[in-house]
């Protein structure tokens, strides 16, 4: 019979109390009758108020009452890394699969070269695991995941030796945990996660199978992957949220006698409330046969916008790793977002979680953000927790007053915690007569750390445009950065563009291109207007069929003389295709573009270029070479 182990109320002033160690000051508030082992004592649930009655912890004085300046800094080391134990009770690993569940947001395919960017920011970051994507999907996808193995997968850090895992899903069948297991074998840590349906509507609908059947595909297919010479292997019960519990604990007990080393717990269609999703992992803990041996990870879906809380709740009931993305990118309404947990846990996870912390350094969240942003198309919302661009904005009267008489009046966070630095302070307006280290230290209050070829050439467009105008904004720098830095690998670039247009005849256009060996190419086209011209003579020298799905521009400040930020989406009839991971359907690719100039016809022809270059990007290749004197190994 199964025993509830814990109820959480919303502020979490109570918590599972199978882990003393894990939360002490928590724990401290429940009744001595109920300090002790959960699955001990068949009474146990009488012995915890559904809400608890207790306050909660006393908070810092209104001087303190601020993330950067309340909380004490984190351990200066993470924990060594083991797969199936956290030696330091207190650390939450972080585990962001932007690269495989963010991709499969509708129109946020990504080539190579940009995963692996991201990757390495990922690096940066310090997540514990990346997630590099679904190998078996398709041959693309298969060789990036390999290619990050390689490289980021064996960076290791010379002053702590911290080197991320690098993870491979795949779904429970012999050939997806093999690709996966030939992507990611190559890193120093690799792992692999597999996954089933265990709830009744997927395994009646979509499976097909009874629940011994899956019982079975779930048992041997764990136990396959750890046959390949792999020791770290996470499995997940897809739709746990929805799953009946006896059937969950018995599927998670075989699997750990398998060989599993995490179990993750997926509230796959964002189903459940924070209560809900914290009790389930506290049930999983209480009523699980061998969960002492493996980490129980969350993941949770943003359906009903809960994502976040729902993480929350379950790393306050025992889950030792979240399975976060940036900026929530993902599936449907998208997933738990990275920062928004990790500020969480940093602003309160000393004081009501019981000391939780991650390894995260949380100064590189910002350019983390940003570069998911340009490379995916899919742009944060202004109002977004953290990143958005309004997080750190006040513009009521009221609030500017606080602001000015102290920060924390209105700010509980600082930009610098998150790799921002406060505007305007040092009075910097740039003109036509700023100079490099100017524009380097606005790039720096915006979140970019560029150096070398790429500051550059953003200095060269900034020059240009401030030739134009009086002052160059913000929104004018974020908009050069993006159009220069977040491209994809240059197949084609615009040379030169002319075009006729008005309401005396055809529109025509004239267009240049250099392609990647240097040539230059012209042609001209007509059409309904100019940026139809110019695509149809862009189509002319590229001769890649391809269909315009989505077309949109934003001025990004006000005024005439503003700069255009363009985005469009397009499937090329060719394209390659690639599997979902968790439908088996099979998915045409569709590829972003963005582009920006203060000309609204090179905004458009430069986001259209773009958007070619990366669809060109997923062609056939061979192989990548593996260097003879590297073997698979696991630290």
């Amino acid at each position: 019979m199964a025993m509830a182990s814990a109820f959480i109320n919303p502020n979490f002033s109570s918590i599972s109390s199978s882990s003393p160690s894990i939360a002490p000051k928590l724990y401290s508030l429940l009744p001595s009758s109920s300090r002790h082992n959960p699955r001990s004592s068949p009474s146990l649930s009488s012995n915890f108020p559904r809400f608890s009655s207790q306050s909660p912890p006393s908070l810092p004085p209104c001087s303190a009452i601020r993330c950067s300046a309340a909380a004490p800094p984190p351990p200066s080391r993470r924990p060594p890394y083991v797969p199936s134990r956290i030696p330091d009770p207190r650390y939450v690993r972080v585990f962001d699969t932007t690269l495989r569940d963010g991709e499969q947001s509708p129109g946020a395919t990504m080539t190579s070269k940009e995963k692996l960017d991201i990757a390495r920011q990922l690096a940066k970051l310090g997540v514990d695991i990346i997630e590099a994507g679904f190998p078996a999907s398709s041959k693309d996808d298969f060789e990036a995941v390999k290619v990050i193995a390689l490289e980021v997968g064996n960076a290791l850090d010379p002053h702590d030796g911290y080197v991320p895992v690098i993870c491979g899903l795949s779904r429970c069948n012999e050939k997806d945990i093999r690709a996966a297991w030939e992507a990611v074998r190559y890193a120093k840590r690799p792992r692999i996660h597999t996954f089933i349906a265990t709830s009744g509507i997927h395994m009646e609908h979509k499976l097909k199978k009874s629940k011994e059947e899956v019982l079975d595909i779930a048992r041997r297919m764990v136990a396959f992957a750890r046959s390949l010479g792999c020791d770290d292997v996470e499995f997940s019960p897809e739709d746990a949220g929805r799953s009946e519990r006896e059937f969950l604990y018995e599927i998670l007990g075989e699997v750990i006698k398998a060989g599993a080393t995490t179990l993750n717990i997926p509230d796959t269609v964002g189903f459940t409330t924070p209560e809900e999703f914290g009790k389930l992992i506290a049930d999983i803990k209480a009523n699980t046969p061998g969960i002492e041996n493996v980490i129980i990870s969350t993941h949770c879906q943003n359906d009903l916008g809960l994502s976040t809380a729902n993480t929350i709740a379950g790393a306050c009931a025992g889950a030792r790793q979240v399975e976060v993305t940036i900026n929530g990118i993902g599936e449907r309404a998208g997933n738990a977002s990275l920062e928004e947990v990790v500020m969480a846990l940093k602003c309160k996870g000393e004081h009501i979680m019981g000391g939780l912390y991650t390894g995260i350094n949380t100064r590189h969240i910002v350019m983390t953000s940003k570069m998911v942003e340009e490379y995916s198309g899919l742009h944060v919302q202004p109002h977004k927790a953290i990143v958005g661009a309004n997080a750190f904005a006040h513009e009521s009267g009221i609030h500017q007053d606080g602001m000015l008489k102290h920060p924390s009046t209105y700010e509980i966070i600082t930009p610098e915690d998150i790799g921002l630095e406060r505007s305007n302070e040092a009075g910097i307006v740039l003109g036509k007569l700023s100079g490099r280290h100017a524009l380097k230290r606005k790039l720096l209050e915006l979140g970019y750390d560029i150096d070398g070829e790429q500051l550059d050439n953003i200095f060269w467009r900034f020059k240009a445009v401030a030739e134009q105008k009086k002052r160059v904004a913000d929104a004018d720098i974020r908009a050069l950065v993006s159009d220069e830095v977040f491209q994809p690998a240059v197949v084609w670039k615009l040379h030169d563009l002319q075009v006729t247009c008005g309401t005396l005849g055809l529109s025509t256009a004239t267009v240049k291109l250099v392609s990647a060996d240097g040539k230059e190419h012209i042609a001209c086209s007509v059409g309904t207007g100019p940026v139809d011209s110019a695509y149809k003579a862009v189509d002319l020298i590229v001769k890649v069929p391809a269909t315009l799905l989505e077309y949109s521009m934003n001025a990004v400040t006000e005024g005439i003389d503003a700069i255009a930020t363009t985005r469009v989406l397009i499937r090329g009839e060719n394209n390659h295709t690639s599997t979902h991971a968790l439908t088996g359907e099979t998915v045409h690719r569709t590829c972003s573009g963005t582009g920006a100039s203060m000309d609204i016809v090179v905004s458009s022809v430069r986001a259209y270029i773009g958007a070619l270059n990366k669809m060109l990007s997923f062609v056939e290749q061979t192989p990548s070479e593996v260097p003879a004197e590297r073997t698979p190994a696991s630290v």
